[in-house]
């Protein structure tokens, strides 16, 4: 067992012991928000595997928009906490690419499937500089096109930097980048 898996093994643990509480609480505001508490979808992990993502859900199911309380939850990514089990079951990492929907990473060719080794993470540089990324693309006349031609183009970059680049050393820097953002 490497030591980035243990790290991941003891950090969610610890994380689901500190934070436990608050991912119950905010699951019991989102049930009586969306009429749901968990959101659940397909993810494409390491090797193109894919896994179920959890998060906190956010939408509501009546008219599928993202409610006051959802917005809250997104812009804190509190959001996320869930993926502390991702990371425990071993589909996650804590730090590594973020694990998209079918049709992006699995439809990578040549070097950029190099990403596909990675186990996905719950922060990544990418993820870092793209923070507000559904703000952004609000602001584009064309979100769909600007997402395949500029932001996810410029994270496949960035992950493939991560890929040559990797150590315990450098997820440490992104966990410190993180925290201090």
């Amino acid at each position: 067992m490497s030591i980035k898996r243990i790290f991941d093994i003891v950090f969610s643990i610890i994380g689901l012991l500190i934070f436990g509480w608050l991912i119950l609480l905010l699951l019991l505001f989102a049930y009586f928000d969306t009429g749901k508490a968990l959101f659940c979808q397909p993810r494409v992990g390491q090797y193109g595997k894919q896994f179920t993502i959890f998060k906190i859900r956010t939408l509501q199911t009546c008219c599928g928009s993202v409610s006051k309380y959802g917005k809250f939850l997104r812009r804190s990514k509190l959001d996320e906490l869930p993926q502390l089990l991702n990371i425990l079951f071993g589909q996650m990492s804590l730090v590594g690419p973020r694990p998209d929907i079918p049709g992006y990473y699995d439809k990578l060719e040549g070097e950029e499937r190099k990403i596909l080794e990675l186990k996905p993470g719950l922060i990544s540089k990418a993820a870092l500089k793209y923070y507000n990324e559904e703000a952004l693309l609000k602001e584009q006349t064309d979100p769909l096109k600007y997402n395949n031609e500029v932001i996810f183009p410029d994270k496949v970059r960035m992950n493939l930097e991560y890929y040559y680049n990797r150590s315990f050393a450098e997820d440490l820097r992104i966990m410190w980048l993180f925290l201090t953002k």
